[in-house]
């Protein structure tokens, strides 16, 4: 009886986790991946082609020149698709600090736990600073310059566009993206047995 009852509750885990994951499946989040850019600086080199890379991957990137559209609330859709995004790509460049746009997606990312792969194309982490324009209230600079700090002390990808091998760079790329959302797969994956597990029995 007592094996039965087992036998009978593992039937039942096993049909409610195929039945989250059919749900899942449909209910696909706007983006895998979130690209963090300066729009004026790597658009049309570096962001444009990872953005084109990954979805010939089947991935769901998000690069807001891509993916919004007139009339669209520049704010509201960015943030959602931080959000809800599994893995988020920071592609620092010379004047990107000079955004206020990069440094507030930057910071929503971190502040979202969320994992994210650094990028230094053309720039050294050294190089990269905040910086005081007097436009910007004291919190939001402290804000900004905390996940700068913490981006800088992440494992990533270094690129010089003039040297570098733009095919190899991307296949690299690409890799490291597919390695952490197989990771985060793979956490997010263990939370929820551990819940339904803790909540069920």
């Amino acid at each position: 009886m007592q094996q039965r009852s087992a036998s009978t509750a593992k039937n039942l885990v096993r049909k409610i986790l195929n039945h989250r994951n059919h749900i899942q499946s449909l209910k696909r989040p706007p983006c895998d991946v979130f690209i963090n850019h300066r729009c004026i600086d790597t658009k049309r080199t570096i962001s444009g082609l990872l953005f084109d890379h990954l979805s010939r991957l089947r991935l769901h990137p998000f690069l807001d020149s891509k993916n919004m559209r007139p009339g669209d609330k520049l704010f509201d859709n960015i943030d959602r698709a931080i959000h809800e995004c599994k893995v988020g790509i920071a592609v620092f460049s010379p004047r990107y600090c000079e955004s206020y746009f990069c440094l507030h997606e930057l910071a929503l990312l971190m502040e979202t736990k969320k994992r994210v792969i650094p990028i230094f194309c053309d720039v050294k982490p050294s190089q990269l600073h905040v910086k005081d324009n007097g436009r910007c209230p004291p919190k939001e600079l402290q804000r900004f310059a905390y996940a700068l700090e913490e981006a800088k002390y992440t494992v990533g990808l270094t690129f010089d566009t003039l040297e570098g091998d733009w095919s190899q760079f991307l296949t690299t790329a690409a890799e490291a993206v597919v390695h952490n959302l197989i990771e985060v797969d793979g956490e997010e994956t263990h939370k929820e047995r551990k819940y339904f597990m803790k909540n069920y029995f």
